[in-house]
């Protein structure tokens, strides 16, 4: 039995990282290159001293036996794992923010005419709801010399239509060859044969709105001649799958925030921004110098960053919210789309830029494409690999990883204290155990095979386009996801519950020793993860996207009665309201709103504090209603993590 002496001594190292990661990082400037360093650093070589001991003591001597084999596996991909969370801290250490940079810069044009900027709105198969948002944000920005074209992938004739009545451009092309590169690639060339072409072109998904000053504020920072691209980050006015499903959206942000908010940021001081497609900008001029957009990889703009830089272009990134746009409402959807960026990046590794090879960039931009390889080869796996390894030992008897609970104390824990410690510190409170799991464990299988596909195949692959909108009022369990999850689960509980309660299978006990503490953590963490997993397969309703917090006095008629009252949530056909009572459903009014007049509106319910009403808006007021909801100067959605009020809403959540 463990004394707790050694124990004790054990805990030091985490506690002194602990107590000094609670007294001294609230007193850090985190934009700081030297206190990044600093911490990110201590975070490296916690790492690798953990890593070290891992490869040095926890494995038994390298045999072609299955436990031999599968416990070197493990701890291989394991320090593929730390290789990359090298690599990402190394990025991490640096941070720039351009948007005093494009403050000075605005209007670098002057005294001579504003430059021609094209807005491309690429579609495929989005239906009206989603593209009139798109349209009219991209109607009302505020550079002069703008035209907006869509450019309509799926030639319908109602959306000619629907262009034709906004005024704005419809371009359509005989193929859908090279899907959105082509698109693009084809506009282009129609537009630069025109006497008006453009001098820079924004390229927006169907689904993300600009605000009004998106074009001016991304304009700006192309005042330096050897910039070809400038990106900016995705904000998303919906919550993702994860969040919506758990019921935590107001508490932990979407899962794209630490790319755009830090990780951006971070590669632009570096020089390796990345461009991202939507809510980007490019030069004509750089763009027509390598060719047009490149087609070799279905994720053409990462590749086209590369391509840039290789012809001496530089991406840069304006870490302001200039656009927000509808997150993948359901969880296929969400995984297709990460399936897609995994196969994208090993097409471009594969047959374009291998970082290994011989090609034309720059070291940085060869370190830039490692760490994304590095990324979608070991962190899936990764998961996948953590929650199988205990069962080949209540099941088979295979230890994977042979150690005592002081050792892991003492090797693992201050390593990861200082990670999440560090991590968290630099994010606004982004990572979260087990619902960061959850997030990778969901994608994992897909993204592993996508790997696979990328690195081994030449292609061409097939891929789908992220669907968005339709019929989400409805309950829908995701069975084939949520199956596999099912079963794990079922085998982890098995294994556990049987060798510790009886002898019917296997007594292991003598095989992993005091590592059997460490197993069946190991376990009970597996079970909470997979648990998350389960839940997050049951897709919830959603109400009229968005609902948004709209709080202000204004007035609601019905027949000759005007109420006051307080609009709590408001969307462009849906309305809340705080104050009336004694309203029956289905009497009809008008909610009278600020600079809007009064709207249609019939009451769908009474609430506890007041009524849900439907809204009925003619077209001038759901535009209107669009850019009041859209376009404004600010983030949708919360930016950083609230640990308190995330389990609150976790477990309101997970009891209904």
């Amino acid at each position: 039995m463990l004394s707790v002496s050694p124990l004790l001594s054990a805990f030091a190292a985490s506690a002194i990282v602990l107590g000094l990661g609670l007294l001294v990082l609230p007193a850090l400037d985190r934009t700081r290159t030297l206190w990044r360093a600093l911490l990110l650093g201590t975070a490296a070589v916690l790492a690798w001293r953990y890593m070290a001991w891992r490869l040095t003591a926890t494995v038994p001597p390298f045999a072609l036996a299955p436990e031999p084999l599968l416990a070197w596996s493990f701890a291989l991909l394991e320090g593929l794992t730390v290789v990359s969370s090298t690599l990402a801290f190394l990025i991490l250490t640096r941070l720039r923010e351009r948007g005093g940079e494009a403050s000075r810069h605005a209007g670098w044009w002057r005294p001579g005419p504003p430059p021609r900027v094209d807005v491309y709105i690429a579609t495929y198969n989005e239906e009206l709801e989603v593209l009139e948002r798109t349209i009219v944000g991209a109607k009302g920005l505020d550079h002069p010399a703008t035209r907006v074209f869509v450019l309509d992938d799926g030639r319908r004739d109602w959306l000619r239509a629907v262009c034709a009545r906004h005024g704005i451009g419809y371009l359509v092309r005989p193929d859908n060859a090279h899907a959105k590169a082509g698109n693009i690639n084809h506009a282009l060339r129609l537009r630069m044969a025109e006497p008006d072409a453009p001098d820079f072109v924004a390229v927006l998904d169907a689904d993300f709105v600009p605000h009004r000053n998106f074009v001016s504020r991304v304009l700006a920072l192309f005042h330096a001649p050897t910039v070809g691209l400038v990106q900016t980050p995705q904000h998303f006015f919906n919550a993702d799958p994860i969040q919506h499903n758990l019921g935590i959206s107001g508490a932990y942000p979407d899962e794209q925030r630490h790319f755009f908010d830090n990780v951006e940021p971070s590669r632009d001081a570096w020089g390796i921004a990345v461009c991202c497609g939507t809510s980007s900008m490019v030069r004509t001029r750089a763009v027509a110098a390598i060719g047009g957009l490149p087609t070799e990889s279905v994720t053409e703009d990462f590749l086209l960053s590369l391509r840039l830089a290789e012809a001496g272009w530089e991406t840069v990134y304006l870490n302001e919210p200039l656009t927000e746009g509808l997150a993948p409402e359901g969880l296929q959807e969400y995984i297709v789309q990460r399936g897609r960026w995994c196969l994208g990046m090993m097409q471009i590794i594969r047959n374009v830029y291998n970082p290994f090879g011989r090609n034309g960039l720059p070291l940085r931009h060869r370190l830039s494409v490692l760490d994304s390889l590095l990324y979608w080869t070991t962190t899936f796996p990764f998961r996948l690999a953590s929650l199988l390894c205990p069962l080949f030992y209540w099941y088979f008897g295979v230890t994977v990883v042979n150690a005592s609970v002081v050792e892991i104390v003492s090797y693992y824990l201050p390593y990861y204290i200082a990670v999440m410690m560090t991590l968290n510190w630099l994010s606004n409170g982004l990572f979260v155990p087990m619902l960061n799991d959850v997030s990778q464990l969901l994608a994992a299988w897909p993204i592993t095979r996508a790997v696979a596909t990328g690195l081994l195949t030449p292609g061409p692959h097939k891929f789908r386009v992220t669907a968005k909108g339709g019929d989400r009022t409805r309950v829908v369990v995701q069975w084939p996801l949520m199956r596999p999850f099912l079963v794990l689960l079922a085998l982890t509980l098995g294994g556990l519950v049987v060798s510790l309660t009886s002898d019917f299978a296997f007594n292991f006990s003598h095989v992993a020793g005091d590592g059997r503490v460490i197993i069946l953590f190991w376990t009970l963490y597996n079970l909470a993860v997979l648990a998350l997993a389960i839940a997050a397969c049951i897709e919830r309703p959603r109400a009229d996207r968005p609902l948004r917090q709209q709080v202000e006095r204004v007035e609601l008629e019905i027949g000759s009665r005007r109420l006051g009252a307080w609009l709590v949530t408001l969307g462009v056909g849906e309305a809340r309201l705080s104050g009336p009572a004694g309203l029956a459903p289905g009497q009809e009014g008008h909610l009278v709103l600020p600079e809007i007049g009064p709207v249609a509106a019939r009451v769908l319910a009474e609430t506890p504090d007041g009524c849900r009403l439907a809204l009925a808006p003619d077209r001038a007021q759901q535009a209107a209603l669009i850019a009041r909801l859209h376009t404004a100067e600010g983030a949708p959605g919360t930016g950083r993590g609230d640990l308190a009020l995330m389990l609150r809403d976790l477990a309101r959540s997970l009891s209904r």
